[in-house]
C-alpha cells in the first residue's frame, strides 16, 4: 500500500496537473460544462494511452537499446530535475510553452512527457506491473478532477496560489530527481 501510495503521488506530482490549470482554462473559455467535461476527459485518456503504453512496452524498447535500470535512472533523474527548476523558477527550458495551447491539451505533453514517461519505465522496474499501474490509475484520476474543477482552483487560490504550488511541487519533483539519479549510480556501481 505504501509503495502504491508513493508512486501514485510521485506520477501526480510529475504530471503537474495544476500546472495545466491556466492552459486547460484558456482551451475551454468559450466551452459549456460539457464540453469542458469531454476536453478533460479527451486530455486525460490520451494522457493514459502514453502512459500505458510505455508501462507495458517501455521495457521492450529498453531491450532493444540494450539500455540497463541504472541508465535509465540517472537519466530519468537528469530529465526530473530539470522539469523541477522549470516549475520552481518558472522557466521554460524544455519549450513547453511554444506549442499552442490546444495541441498542447490535447498532445498532453506536459501530463505525459519524458518525466512521466522514464517515471513509469523505473517504477515497473522498482515495483512490477500491477503497483504502477494501481498508481498511474489514482494519478490521473486526481489529474482528471484538477481539471474538471481547474475553474473553481483557479478562482479559489488565484495567480499567486497556483504559482505557490506549481513551486511546491517542482521542489518535490526534484527531491525525486535526486533519489533516483542516487539510486542509478548506486546500482552502476554495486554499491
Amino acid at each position: 500500500m505504501d509503495e502504491i501510495i508513493k508512486s501514485a503521488l510521485t506520477f501526480f506530482v510529475i504530471m503537474g496537473p495544476f500546472s495545466s490549470v491556466p492552459i486547460f482554462i484558456s482551451v475551454t473559455k468559450y466551452m459549456n460544462q460539457t464540453q469542458k467535461l469531454s476536453a478533460a476527459t479527451q486530455a486525460i485518456a490520451t494522457a493514459g494511452g502514453v502512459l500505458f503504453a510505455f508501462l507495458f512496452f517501455g521495457q521492450f524498447l529498453l531491450d532493444v537499446f540494450m539500455i540497463d535500470f541504472a541508465s535509465l535512472s540517472i537519466a530519468g533523474g537528469l530529465i526530473l530535475t530539470i522539469l523541477g527548476i522549470e516549475l520552481m523558477l518558472s522557466l521554460s527550458i524544455s519549450g513547453r510553452g511554444e506549442s499552442s495551447p490546444a495541441i498542447t491539451l490535447l498532445a498532453t505533453p506536459i501530463l505525459t512527457g519524458p518525466g512521466v514517461i522514464v517515471t513509469t519505465m523505473i517504477f515497473v522496474q522498482q515495483y512490477g506491473y500491477l503497483i504502477t499501474s494501481i498508481a498511474a490509475l489514482i494519478a490521473l484520476v486526481a489529474s482528471w478532477l484538477v481539471l474538471w474543477f481547474s475553474g473553481h482552483i483557479s478562482r479559489a487560490i488565484g495567480d499567486f496560489g497556483t504559482g505557490i504550488i506549481s513551486r511546491i511541487t517542482g521542489l518535490l519533483l526534484t527531491a525525486f530527481a535526486i533519489e533516483l539519479i542516487i539510486t542509478g549510480i548506486k546500482a552502476a556501481f554495486a554499491l
